[in-house]
């Protein structure tokens, strides 16, 4: 276009966006764009005709398509040189591990805060959901060049803290004999019982000589760490690592809130109503202003999250992105207005919301768990299909939307199961490297084989389909979106597994007994060379993009 302009064939006043999309079927060519309809408006002429002189600019540059062709009313269908595809099998071999990463992100601080569950009872599936969305973002993101660091904030403060210790203390008395009123709104389940006995057997004679007050913060404490350290493990079982473990209480202790406080009394931001305290949020958008200290002076959830953004702020990270449970939508907006209030544009933060998980047995949905009394933890579903499944199938859908996990389907060794479709795709090529090694045959370097025999519609398809990969990773991190990934690696292994079927790569084997090889189709040395190259391409991408997901990719199935 840039050209047509030189030449005055199009005025082009302003840039239109250039999109490319492969067009719907694969004759019509490697790439499709609208371009030409986008410009009609402006350049007052019709698509057809813009569609033209494009068409004719392109075909005098760089060779880089052989075909271009125009599709009434001003469609671009355009051809890629077998060529320039074969190039990227040579970028791919160069980079390794690095294929897919760009520096989109460099110089720029992000603080990814995830799953952030109260310390009082195992983690439940929604929680993994949340967890396996958090690591893929902050691991999308690095991958894209973005100085990422992973939080874990710890409810470690307020009145569900108070409701821990009563109903462990309170279990704690059962346990000594003693009646016991419990908690009307105490926490259940066969853990606190797990919990209280720990305690009981410890420290149940020390307990018997405290104060009932000094008694049940004792169990708090003691069972806050119990149940911490519980999902520490938890999602160390998930294969979850933070960087930071940020506590409530500490930043309650060290006065960040009546800080936070002073700075928005500063800009008139707090006022005073029916002896409560309320943050002025109406002023940035918010449906209303809220309550940050009620009538009987204590603060409100919305408090201690002002002072904590506010640090992650003081941080200097240059974006924040909480991952939150989707019944949350509607504390976006007051949160986007702490965010104005500090001085800062709303954009920087980012919610990313995760629906609720359905979990399936059978067609059946599965509800109860004995342990937690209400639902299923997160360590129960990865006991049973394992962390990799779990994370997949966490992983496969837009997280704005609910999911159903069959639990039968995550633990099936079949095409029907993605992750083991996508894993058995890296596994299956690596036992072709266990037989061409048997065989004596090595896999040459992508500057030695001669790659212009890779002729195939399906060996193109590919080469095409291991192009976009760079694409896809940028995407995806700048989307927040880690379910492009796994869509890509689903499609990946669907191409690789067809190819695998319908071709052969190493030559037939001789068959020791009749020195005879068995009616096949024919590969030559060259042909052979050049697929394993292929090969080696696809193995490589379908790495690379698993371990962004924090998934592993098996040598053998």
């Amino acid at each position: 276009m840039s050209d047509a302009k030189a030449k005055g064939q199009l005025k082009i006043e302003s840039w239109p966006t250039v999109t490319l999309d492969a067009p719907k079927r694969p004759e019509w060519g490697d790439l499709a764009t609208t371009v030409a309809m986008a410009l009609a408006a402006s350049e007052k002429r019709a698509p057809h005709d813009i569609a033209q002189i494009i068409a004719d600019n392109l075909s005098t540059r760089d060779q880089l398509f052989e075909r271009v062709e125009i599709v009434r009313p001003g469609f671009l269908n355009l051809t890629v040189k077998p060529s320039v595809w074969l190039e990227v099998l040579r970028e791919i071999e160069r980079r390794g591990s690095a294929y897919g990463t760009s520096a989109s992100g460099v110089g720029k601080r992000v603080l990814v805060e995830y799953v952030s569950a109260n310390p009082t009872g195992p983690l439940h599936v929604g929680h993994g959901r949340g967890a396996a969305v958090g690591q893929a973002l902050a691991r999308l993101l690095k991958a894209v060049g973005y100085d990422v660091v992973s939080e874990y904030y710890i409810n470690d403060a307020g009145r569900q803290m108070k409701l821990l210790g009563a109903s462990v203390s309170a279990r704690v008395q059962e346990l000594a004999g003693k009646p016991v009123t419990f908690p009307e709104d105490g926490y259940h389940g066969e853990y606190i019982r797990e919990v209280a006995e720990r305690i009981h057997q410890s420290e149940g004679a020390q307990l018997a000589g405290l104060a009932p007050a000094e008694a049940e913060q004792r169990c708090r404490d003691l069972a806050y760490q119990s149940l911490l350290q519980l999902i520490r493990e938890d999602l160390a079982a998930l294969g979850i690592e933070f960087e930071s473990w940020f506590s409530e209480a500490s930043l309650l202790a060290s006065g960040a809130v009546e800080r936070a406080f002073a700075d928005l009394k500063q800009q008139d931001l707090l006022f005073e109503n029916e002896g409560a305290l309320w943050f002025r949020s109406s002023k940035f958008g918010d449906e209303k202003d809220r309550v940050v200290r009620k009538q009987d002076g204590e603060c409100t959830y919305l408090a201690s999250d002002i002072a904590y953004h506010r640090d992650k702020l003081q941080r200097g990270y240059d974006l924040l992105i909480d991952v939150w449970g989707a019944d949350h939508h509607g504390y976006i907006p007051r949160m986007q207005a702490v965010m104005q209030a500090y001085g800062h544009p709303k954009e920087r933060l980012q919610v990313v919301l995760v629906q609720l998980v359905k979990l399936l047995r059978g067609g059946e949905e599965v509800k109860m768990s004995k342990r937690s009394g209400e639902f299923i933890t997160m360590r129960e579903v990865l006991d049973e299909v394992g962390a990799d499944a779990a994370k997949f199938f966490f992983l496969m859908r837009d997280s704005k939307t609910h999911l159903d996990f069959d639990l039968e389907l995550a633990k099936q060794r079949s095409a029907d199961n993605p992750v083991y479709y996508v894993q058995y795709a890296h596994a299956r090529i690596s036992s072709l490297w266990r037989v061409a090694a048997a065989r004596g045959i090595v896999c040459p370097p992508a500057a030695e084989a001669d790659l212009t025999v890779l002729t195939d519609h399906d060996e193109l398809g590919l080469i095409r389909k291991l192009s976009v990969y760079p694409e896809i990773l940028e995407a995806s991190a700048l989307a927040f979106e880690p379910h492009r990934l796994t869509y890509y690696l689903q499609q990946l292994a669907s191409l690789l597994h067809t190819f695998y079927n319908k071709h052969r790569i190493l030559p037939p084997a001789v068959d020791q007994e009749t020195g005879e090889t068995p009616v096949a189709e024919e590969v030559s040395p060259k042909t052979t060379a050049a697929r394993l190259v292929l090969m080696r391409a696809v193995q490589q991408v379908i790495k690379n993009g698993l371990g962004v997901l924090g998934i592993s990719a098996p040598e053998q199935m």
